[in-house]
């Protein structure tokens, strides 16, 4: 799995034995469990921290010595919050570069084709580049939302979501592809703003609405 979502396959090891153990555990507790080196382990750990996966936590076990208590890591316990925060680290990583790269490089190419207008192959090239540096921005938007919503909100989200047969899901997206963005745009605004009563009333009141257009 850490392969395929682009981890490194140590910080893979050290998080999944880390959400199996459901305890904190000690660099040294780690690393001799998966029999990594010091070096390894350590920064396994560093890099688990730095996507979010992993946290500190003083050690639990403790005998005999004085001092401050040592260091542990504890997987992020909630399978929510760690997606959103791979998620999250991906879009810094890998998404913010990106889309600065296409629009710097959309932008260049606007600027030869006007200086050229003759060309047809850079006109093309830029118009290209241009719906593409559109495209790249909304898909770059799209993923920045799921961050921003609490775990449980996602969670609840795409529950309700699984819930939903394909065949309602598709019905769905073709009715609000035949209605014009204005319209649509001014339904979401209204939605958004309601409070969760009002919410609710409105709801029952469209369902009933919209059974009763139906027959």
């Amino acid at each position: 799995m850490s392969a395929s979502w682009g981890v490194a396959p140590a910080i893979g090891r050290v998080h999944a034995y880390l959400m199996v153990r459901d305890e904190p555990l000690t660099e040294r507790e780690i690393r001799e469990a998966l029999g990594l080196s010091h070096r390894a382990a350590s920064l396994a750990l560093a890099d688990a921290e730095a996507w979010g996966i992993v946290e500190r936590v003083a050690e639990p076990r403790r005998v005999g010595r004085r001092g401050p208590a040592g260091t542990a890591f504890v997987a992020v316990g909630d399978h929510w919050q760690w997606f959103t925060r791979v998620i999250a680290e991906r879009k810094v990583r890998e998404g913010d570069p990106i889309v600065e790269v296409i629009a710097r490089t959309a932008d260049e190419a606007a600027a030869l084709a006007a200086d050229h207008p003759t060309d047809g192959e850079l006109a093309a090239l830029r118009d290209w580049l241009l719906a593409f540096n559109a495209f790249v921005r909304l898909f770059d938007r799209a993923v920045g939302l799921v961050p921003k919503l609490e775990p449980r909100e996602l969670e609840r989200g795409m529950r309700l979501l699984g819930q939903v047969s394909d065949e309602t899901v598709l019905r769905l997206v073709h009715l609000l592809g035949s209605l014009p963005d204005d319209d649509v745009l001014e339904l979401i605004e209204a939605l958004s703003r309601l409070s969760p009563g009002a919410a609710r009333r409105a709801t029952k009141l469209m369902s009933g609405v919209v059974r009763t257009v139906s027959r």
